[in-house]
């Protein structure tokens, strides 16, 4: 079942490779305090998620932040060395925190996954943003199609 308005962010504990090495993440405590926007890509390096959906965080960060918004996060079904070294590749720095959920696990909790494995690239996770605050889901988007017409950054800074 699809995560909805007004439920809690399951917990996960995922692996994330920053400055210090290889790390664990909490989901309840990344994403559990203050107002944090979390957004949802099928896979780093892809031509939508790299093109559209990722630059959009990263030019309206400030933007965000100015919104009460404390992190910005996004995530794809990819391994911690992969979500490294695209957040290397596009500049991401400290705009936008990348969290790697390598075997879905995460995704699955949120409801969010869809099968491509007829073409060669497993499950995945579905374009989505959400607003989530102290914890609890405000706003979810997740678009129904190929593209970024409902989850993209302007798209989820004109819900908060």
């Amino acid at each position: 079942m699809t995560i909805q308005v007004g439920d809690r962010i399951p917990s996960a504990t995922l692996g994330h490779l920053g400055d210090g090495g290889m790390t664990e993440v909490n989901t309840e405590t990344l994403l559990g305090g203050a107002k944090v926007v979390l957004f949802g890509v099928p896979g780093a390096f892809t031509p939508t998620c790299n093109d559209d959906h990722l630059p959009g965080y990263l030019t309206h960060a400030a933007a965000f932040k100015a919104k009460g918004v404390e992190r910005v996060v996004c995530m794809a079904v990819n391994d911690p060395f992969v979500m490294a070294a695209w957040g290397t590749a596009a500049g991401v720095g400290d705009a936008v925190f990348l969290l790697p959920d390598g075997s879905g696990a995460f995704t699955k909790a949120l409801g969010l996954e869809f099968d491509l494995t007829e073409l060669g690239l497993g499950v995945r996770c579905k374009r989505f943003a959400m607003i989530i605050d102290g914890g609890v889901v405000r706003h979810l988007a997740v678009e129904d199609g190929p593209g970024v017409s409902v989850s993209g950054a302007e798209q989820t800074l004109a819900a908060l």
